[in-house]
């Protein structure tokens, strides 16, 4: 058995020191994302125990199947709960029974968390292409012409455009296969 059938055996168990493990191993990661989007360490509690709940009632189920490590898998529903906390939290709220209304946690803020979250999903995969492919693209982003990137590379103009093509096609399948690609065009 690999170290994650380990961890799912022990979720589903209840096994005391697998959860402790998971927790340990884990907390840290959701209490940076949390943190940094606007929460207290009393949310990364909460989050992190309802994650776990909504885990094993998934692991329970038998229905779920897993294609990513257990880690990232619960990671993303720890993300997924703190940024529907968030939405509800951007709800209008009435201040002491009075008609005085307060705005919460408004959409620039969610739209900033998400373009985060786009840019991190970018740049993981944009540093697996090869170091020509980064170069080549780095190039390009930078606005340089197709001419000054041929003069650079020292390939011709016509097979650079073919290799920017062929290098942004690869980033982008790359992208499109990671899970966390269907989770935010979910929610655009």
């Amino acid at each position: 058995m690999n170290n994650d059938q380990v961890i799912i055996a022990g979720i589903i168990e209840g096994d005391e020191r697998i959860l402790t493990c998971f927790y340990r191993d884990n907390i840290r990661y959701i209490q940076g994302y949390i943190l940094r989007n606007y929460g207290n360490l009393e949310d990364v509690e909460d989050v992190f125990q309802d994650a776990l709940v909504v885990l094993y009632q998934k692991l329970r189920s038998g229905l779920l199947e897993i294609r990513v490590p257990i880690k990232t898998y619960f990671y993303g529903i720890c993300r997924n709960l703190w940024r529907n906390r968030l939405k509800k939290k951007e709800k209008l709220i009435i201040d002491d029974g009075q008609n005085r209304f307060e705005e919460g946690i408004n959409d620039p803020l969610i739209a900033n968390i998400e373009n985060q979250e786009r840019e991190h999903l970018y740049r993981k995969h944009f540093q697996k292409l090869s170091a020509d492919n980064k170069k080549l693209l780095y190039l390009f982003f930078e606005g340089k012409s197709m001419r000054e990137i041929s003069i650079i590379t020292g390939y011709s103009e016509g097979y650079t455009r073919k290799k920017k093509f062929e290098a942004k096609r690869q980033l982008l399948k790359m992208i499109e296969k990671d899970p966390m690609y269907e989770e935010l065009r979910a929610i655009c």
